[in-house]
């Protein structure tokens, strides 16, 4: 009832201060204590305990933050080791498909020159034939007009045959060869070394190097009486 009978005065100059020691009103320079129970509320609620979601966690221990460390460092390592690897196929893929691609380019036309070098037989043995006609004891002008130009027919033909990598096999005086060669008879060795090429029955190819068509051969053997 004090308090109510207060705050109905006229002209009545109010101050709140809030100190830790109480709340203190003063009315026309006389002060009286307002309330305590608020006071002892707010000092309560100030000296509670704290939020347990404030609390500080507990920190790791020193070990376990290094097996942490080293796990980690095993996990940088493997993922390190499995990258270089994916690298390395991803490089090998690369190597393999442009290997493919430029024998794709080199030797794509294989089966087209193994045609073509039959043409290139015919060609030879036509010439031949024209040579052993167009002898100086037989002058029909005719012939030699064909000799010659089936000969310049055959080294165009040879040119071009180079300009694209195909080349023939000279094996006559080299050693038997498996890969290039393919033996059709036995000659005997007649100044020469046993095991070498005396005659070619029929002309190899190569392609870039590789052999198209095996030539046909003759290898020297000792002759036995």
């Amino acid at each position: 009832n004090a308090t109510r009978s207060l705050f109905s005065c006229e002209n009545l100059t109010l101050f709140k201060v809030c100190q830790r020691s109480g709340v203190h009103l003063y009315f026309r320079g006389s002060p009286c204590v307002f309330s305590t129970a608020a006071q002892q509320r707010s000092t309560g609620d100030e000296c509670g305990p704290e939020d347990p979601r404030d609390e500080p966690k507990h920190p790791l221990s020193d070990c376990a933050l290094q097996h942490k460390a080293i796990k980690l460092e095993e996990q940088v390592r493997d993922l390190t080791e499995r990258y270089r690897k994916a690298l390395a196929d991803s490089e090998n893929v690369r190597r393999r498909t442009q290997k493919f691609v430029e024998d794709a380019k080199l030797f794509g036309i294989q089966s087209f020159c193994r045609d073509l070098v039959e043409v290139a037989d015919i060609l030879e043995k036509t010439a031949e034939s024209a040579a052993e006609e167009a002898e100086p004891s037989n002058p029909n002008p005719t012939l030699k007009k064909i000799y010659e130009g089936l000969s310049l027919i055959e080294a165009k033909l040879q040119s071009v045959f180079a300009k694209h990598g195909l080349q023939k096999m000279n094996p006559v005086g080299g050693k038997y060869d498996p890969y290039d060669h393919e033996i059709v008879c036995h000659v005997p060795a007649e100044g020469v070394q046993p095991g070498t090429i005396a005659l070619v029955t029929q002309d190899g190819y190569k392609l870039h190097g590789r052999t198209i068509r095996h030539a046909l051969v003759g290898v020297a053997v000792e002759s036995q009486e």
